[in-house]
């Protein structure tokens, strides 16, 4: 226990003891151990804050500080063999968690995080739904006989309506294979009862989305190669179907519903099919005009609202975070946080908001900042500042050690607009090896601009790193996210050595580089090495797919967690038929082409991994072995599709730091 100020000074006090200048680049362990402030979250009236964080100790804990006159600290609540995971208000009162434990590995975190509740002192924690696998709490109601099962999962949790009394969050059943929704229900978080919420299910419902008050408006379903979105307005019980389309062909997205009962969507409306932002138009069935666009980028954000759920600005993001207020009480402090932390992306989030008596929270970042929190009080305790310091997100990090990030927007061989980012120590001469840091996914957006710890790391160790958001990445327009359908090795490939030659005639890449990626970067690294052998001078592929066929087709002598449903309805479309497309899949498999292979390689693999197999490395490795060509190899037990054991994160960053400065020279 202590008071919110002096649990400030002892993080500021670790600030201080962090800044010591360093000769020598930052251990591994600096940039890859747990931050240690992972989150922090107001109460629903501001009065409080609940912190996520390690407080010292080897697990992630929940702490909660009073912001008002004398205010006090409590906690930190810890488990010995877990960490706590999601964290939110229910009230004022209440708070509720997850729990999971990865000291494992990523691949066994010994079943569902389950759901807990626990007051702000620490005091009545209770466990609400069981979870699949061994318990955390030795201490606590846990009451076995009134737990939901494993196979529930927390929705949403209401605001809360001035003058009631809320304890009860809104939970969703699904069906043991996890493909399906069932039944949603009310929980109460003090006794554990539960009641029906009287909504239908629809046939084939994979998702919700509910509005502030906790009321189901939307269903997502999905059968066969089809989905649909269905709409229960206000005072409503029957379903309406907003569309129905072919899995990959949606019309438009949901974005949210407010408590007034208006959808809000995202649709293609740019030159290049960038997605903006609209409200719904009932009468017209059809997305009414933009309320806001972001060009060059597909619109990914939201409406902020109070807590009255009156709209206050929309908050997206471009290459970076961006807030548009409308509310003139949020446009001045927005400019003073801007202000008193400049150059750097500060973003609010606030109670009792534009109110004379408003309390705000302030994370603020940068591409060398991991983050910083602050307190802003309109009305402060007597004695404090309007702003008060709460911590840093990393504290060993020393920001203006760090590598600066930018977005460059070029064109690749065909024409096609790629935007590349572009890490690097600020001041650096010339032009210097280079690392080609290839994202996973493949249909997800690469990065956005801020602290990340991969390239961070590779840039501390004298590369420029490039992170090409080729044609296939979301985030950059309808065009460029169907662009890379059916182009696993080829144009997707050709976009990523587009970068690279792009950067070396800039000046920025020396003609020393090396190629790395996990996932579909790892993929990507095998078929760089295969595609363009004199661009590179080595790869390091890490839970890579390998045998391309393997991961299309699926076998019934390799496990793994693709369902057949995206088999049959996304991965035949998006990547090829296993049939039809056999001669393509084994013309761009680096299973089958890695004869073609003449630079050293770095294979690294979680040996418990489901969404690319342990064999995928097996045979990479076989297939390299036969060719002459043997790769270093590193596997790690219990670890899934990343690695979660910091041992393990650090021994594999080790590892690929001397394996890169061994071809590269840096």
């Amino acid at each position: 226990m202590g008071d919110f100020k002096g649990w400030a000074a002892v993080i500021t006090g670790l600030l201080l003891c962090a800044g010591v200048a360093r000769a020598a680049p930052p251990p591994a362990e600096v940039f890859f151990k747990d931050p240690d402030i992972v989150g922090a979250v107001l109460s629903p009236s501001g009065r409080k804050l609940a912190l996520r964080g390690a407080f010292g100790g080897g697990r992630i804990g929940l702490g909660v500080a009073d912001l008002g006159p004398g205010g006090k600290v409590s906690g930190p609540l810890q488990f010995k063999d877990a960490d706590i995971g999601q964290v939110q208000w229910v009230n004022d009162e209440r708070l509720v968690f997850t729990a999971v434990d990865l000291s494992d590995g990523s691949g066994r975190p010994n079943g569902a995080p389950g759901l807990f509740a626990v007051n702000p002192d620490g005091s009545e924690l209770r466990q609400l739904v069981r979870r699949l696998g061994r318990p955390f709490i030795g201490s606590g109601d846990s009451r076995q006989a009134q737990l939901l099962d494993w196979n529930h999962r927390l929705l949403a949790v209401p605001r809360p309506q001035p003058g009631q009394r809320n304890d009860e969050v809104l939970m969703v059943a699904f069906t043991a294979d996890e493909r399906r929704l069932e039944r949603p229900l009310w929980l109460d978080t003090r006794t554990g009862r539960t009641r029906p919420t009287g909504v239908s299910v629809p046939p084939d419902t994979v998702g919700w989305v509910a509005d502030g008050r906790g009321e189901l408006r939307v269903a997502l379903t999905r059968r066969e190669g089809r989905r649909a979105a269905l709409w229960r307005g206000p005072g409503r019980q029957d379903w309406q179907t907003l569309y129905e389309s072919e899995v990959l062909d949606p019309p438009f997205g949901i974005n949210a519903v407010d408590d007034a009962g208006q959808l809000y969507v995202t649709h293609a409306a740019g030159p290049a099919g960038e997605t903006v932002l609209s409200r719904y138009d009932f009468e017209a069935r059809a997305p009414g005009a933009p309320l806001a666009s972001a060009p060059g980028f597909d619109f990914r954000g939201r409406v902020l609202a109070d807590g009255d759920g009156a709209a206050l600005g929309v908050r997206a993001v471009t290459d970076r975070e961006t807030t548009v207020w409308q509310n003139a009480a949020m446009q001045a402090l927005q400019q003073q946080a801007d202000e008193r932390m400049p150059g750097r992306v500060n973003s609010i989030s606030c109670r009792r908001c534009a109110r004379p008596d408003m309390v705000a929270l302030v994370r603020s970042y940068s591409d060398g900042e991991p983050g910083r929190f602050w307190l802003y009080q309109a009305q402060p305790p007597d004695g404090e500042a309007h702003w008060r310091p709460v911590g840093r997100v990393r504290i060993d990090i020393e920001p203006a050690g760090m590598a600066q990030m930018e977005l460059q927007r070029i064109q690749a061989r065909d024409g096609r607009d790629l935007p590349v980012w572009i890490t690097r120590r600020p001041g650096a001469a010339g032009p210097l090896p280079a690392v080609v840091l290839v994202h996973g996914g493949p249909w997800v957006r690469g990065n956005t601009w801020g602290w990340h710890a991969q390239a961070q790391f590779l840039a501390s160790r004298g590369y420029v790193v490039i992170e090409p958001e080729f044609r296939g990445s979301t985030g950059y327009g309808r065009a460029h996210f169907r662009a890379g359908f059916r182009q696993f090795g080829q144009a997707m490939q050709d976009d990523v050595a587009d970068a690279l030659r792009w950067a070396q005639a800039q000046g920025i890449a020396s003609d020393k580089a090396c190629i790395a990626g996990a996932s579909y970067g790892g993929y990507s690294t095998l078929m760089g090495l295969v595609n363009d052998p004199g661009l590179y001078r080595c790869g390091v592929a890490w839970v890579a797919v390998t045998d391309l066929d393997l991961y299309v087709a699926g076998s019934w002598w390799v496990r793994d967690d693709i369902s057949d449903w995206g088999r049959q309805y996304q991965l035949r479309d998006m990547v090829g038929d296993p049939v039809r497309d056999a001669a393509m899949i084994a013309a761009h498999s680096p299973v089958q082409q890695a004869a073609r292979i003449k630079a050293p390689v770095l294979l690294a693999f979680g040996e418990a991994d489901l969404r690319v197999p342990l064999a995928h490395g097996e045979r990479m490795r076989r297939a390299l072995r036969e060719a002459g060509n043997e790769p270093a190899w590193v596997s790690y037990p219990g670890e899934g599709h990343g690695f979660a054991v910091l041992k393990h994160r650090v021994d594999f960053a080790e590892r690929m730091e001397a394996f890169l400065a061994r071809y590269l020279e840096p």
